[in-house]
């Protein structure tokens, strides 16, 4: 099969629907990366691999941001608790980083916060380049000095409470000085070294226990047993570098925090450095990466953080990351192995993504056994055939990725490979429309693959996350013809006498189960909206369409309206600001279909579906306006002057209508000023708004 134009296409030159099929498949295999990583310590994938994926990922989610997949990995930090430790709610999320590849990346992180901050190139901004520790993260909350909780990062807002298991470390103090903050929430990174890692192995070897592939992930294990001894015999140290909740402010600056919290007992790395400019920063980068195979402990890269904390404030963060500081991560490594097989895997939305199966073979001390292949269009291109040997990289040090083909070792009797033009679970027609580089399966509920992972997907941590029911159990109810829609999930209680029938089932585990479905009958509208599985709606896009419609019965009516696509309701949903005319089509579109309108019919009957909620706003003059920006700001970036729309509970659109309230004009405004003017909508100029604001 030859492979098609748009394959050979640099990121700048993709389509809008290549982009779509491009960023699907990325986000299915972040995803499930995530998941080994973060909740089971067990990574199949380098992370050469893992960045590689990411870094595409978040060029084309730059170029089409209305693109963006539901669940993408925009909307992920880490992944969800395991079972076995009781949930610790971080009083603030703890956030993932954005990764930089190459020093340009980093130069244009440089640029992005002086854009956002409206600083000139020559105005001073300071960074703090930190070493990236390949550790696990950690969050440690003190009261009136002591040591009262610690916790893993789990998902970013909800982790796991490992309080007994950190105090067994030396380098985490359980006790404070005098004259600290009531409430300090110390975050950073549990490690093990390299020498501590070889002898424990060792140690692991001869008493016939587990052993770790790594560092990293001896450190992770230990850290999550359930019986604090076996924690404490494990040589695990600790890197602060963060900071979570805070009752009083004790710095103003990362470099003052750091040398405070050192005062306080703490250990920070000795590596890290404040820097004057982004190039001085650089030079940490370089320096640190030339003695990284000497250095008693792995590092993946080096974080750089923007200094100043008033700063940090103003650039806050977006979905999973801070915009005040990345990661630069270092080159990644390589290994060669046999690509014994191609699987087809069969996503949510009948998307067919092809697997490698490899001879396992170790990369900067990963074991791993697969890898991701993206497309047919990308199998063409590097001419991927089963059988040949393959040069494999772990991009960053966590996904696999294949990255040439070794043709002087190929078979003599290898055949190029072809895409299934059937869905291997439901055999109904795979089909690539015209202009996309990704293969569906047609088949929609009636394959199997597409209706188990969809609810997958509704119970997962950011949808309705149910305690205890997880993939192995929709896999199983599912089979046993339990669960067939969402809905038959608040149904369960019905079958409980089948359940414990169930082999294995223990009477306790079920009723559990049963608890926490009825737990979860009542779910904000955004949440609700986030698990159904709409394509392109992802976290972010379900909390703007619950600002903006209120109520599930307000977003369907709009919806409805708007299969009109001349109706004001379809001029509504696409003015609304991120929200372009593909994720307007799918929306439509889902709410179109008969069988998604029984599935919603059927959930409002067992469900709970609270309005929205926006934050609360007490004296905001702007709270439930509509907001344009046109034009260019001199005072703060537009991206500024937006983020600080929708805290005070403004909406922000991409477009003037009769019902835009504001149009806020800086300089060579257009033809948005223009059409204001003509509809009769107010306009202000930047200093009357700021003026406005401020009053408020």
């Amino acid at each position: 099969m030859s492979p098609s134009p748009i394959a050979k296409l640099p990121v700048e030159k993709i389509t809008v629907f290549d982009a779509e099929g491009e960023m699907l498949r990325l986000a299915d295999a972040i995803a499930e990366a995530d998941r080994r990583y973060h909740q089971e310590d067990a990574p199949e994938l380098t992370d050469a691999e893992y960045d590689a994926l990411r870094r595409r990922y978040e060029r084309l989610a730059e170029r089409f941001p209305q693109m963006r997949p539901e669940n993408g990995p925009e909307t992920q930090v880490g992944f969800a608790p395991a079972e076995g430790f009781a949930k610790v709610r971080h009083a603030r999320p703890m956030l993932s980083l954005s990764n930089a590849f190459d020093d340009d990346d980093v130069r244009e992180f440089d640029k992005r916060v002086r854009r956002f901050l409206s600083l000139g190139a020559e105005d001073p901004l300071e960074l703090v380049a930190e070493p990236k520790i390949d550790g696990l993260s950690a969050s440690l909350r003190y009261e009136r000095g002591k040591l009262v909780v610690g916790a893993t990062r789990g998902d970013g807002t909800e982790g796991e409470d490992i309080t007994r298991n950190l105090r067994t470390i030396n380098d985490i103090p359980t006790k404070l000085p005098e004259g600290v903050p009531e409430i300090l929430e110390i975050r950073g990174e549990v490690y093990m070294r390299k020498d501590d890692f070889l002898a424990m192995n060792a140690r692991q070897a001869d008493s016939g226990g587990k052993l770790f592939a790594n560092p990293r992930n001896a450190a992770a294990g230990s850290l999550r047993q359930l019986d604090v001894e076996i924690t404490r015999s494990r040589p695990l140290k600790f890197f602060a570098y963060s900071w979570g909740e805070i009752s009083e402010d004790f710095a103003d600056s990362q470099w003052g925090f750091l040398e405070q919290i050192e005062r306080w007992g703490f250990t920070t790395n000795p590596l890290s450095k404040l820097c004057a400019s982004v190039e001085q920063a650089l030079a940490v980068y370089a320096q640190v990466g030339a003695e990284r195979g000497d250095l008693p402990y792995d590092i993946d890269g080096v974080v750089y953080k923007v200094n100043r904390f008033d700063y940090q404030q103003r650039l806050g963060m977006v979905s999973r990351a801070p915009r005040w500081a990345t990661a630069h991560k270092f080159k990644a490594e390589q290994a060669e192995t046999t690509l014994e097989a191609i699987d087809i895997q069969v996503g949510r939305t009948g998307a067919l993504t092809p697997v490698a199966r490899l001879t396992p073979v170790k990369v900067g001390g990963v074991t791993v056994s697969n890898a991701t292949l993206h497309n047919e269009d990308e199998i063409a291109r590097k001419d991927i055939r089963v059988g040949d040997q393959v040069i494999i990289q772990r991009a960053g040090d966590v996904i696999p990725q294949v990255v040439r083909v070794v043709t002087e070792k190929r078979p003599a009797d290898s055949v190029p490979f072809e895409m299934p033009i059937k869905c291997p679970r439901c055999e109904s027609d795979a089909l690539r429309p015209e202009g996309e580089a990704i293969r569906r399966c047609t088949g929609g509920l009636i394959c199997p693959a597409q209706a188990v992972e969809r609810l997958k997907h509704f119970v997962s941590r950011n949808a309705f996350d149910i305690e205890g029911f997880g993939t192995k159990q929709v896999e199983v109810f599912w089979e046993e013809g339990l669960v067939r829609s969402p809905g038959d999930i608040f149904r369960l209680s019905e079958h409980r006498e089948k359940l414990l029938g169930e082999k294995g089932t223990k009477e306790k585990s079920t009723d559990n189960l049963l608890a926490a479905i009825e737990a979860r009958r009542t779910i904000g509208l955004d949440r609700f909206i986030f698990a159904l599985g709409i394509r392109q709606v992802g976290q972010a896009t379900a909390r703007l369409l619950a600002a903006n419609y209120g109520t599930l019965d307000a977003l369907r009516a709009a919806l409805d309206t708007a299969h009109d696509p001349d109706s004001d309701a379809t001029a509504d949903l696409i003015n609304i600001d991120q929200i372009g005319s593909s994720v307007a089509k799918d929306l439509i579109d889902f709410f179109h279909e008969d069988h998604n309108r029984a599935v919603l019919d059927d959930l409002s009957q067992e469900l709970d579906i609270q309005a929205f909620e926006a934050p609360t706003t007490e004296g905001s003059p702007v709270a439930g306006k509509t907001v344009v920006f046109t034009g260019t700001l001199t005072t703060v970036g537009r991206n500024e002057a937006k983020a600080k729309a929708e805290s005070l509970g403004a909406k922000v659109a991409g477009s003037v209508s009769k019902k835009t309230d504001y149009v806020v004009v800086g300089a060579d405004a257009g033809s948005k000023a223009a059409k204001a003017e003509a509809l009769g909508v107010t306009i202000l100029s930047e200093d009357a708004w700021l003026d406005l604001i401020r009053d408020g």
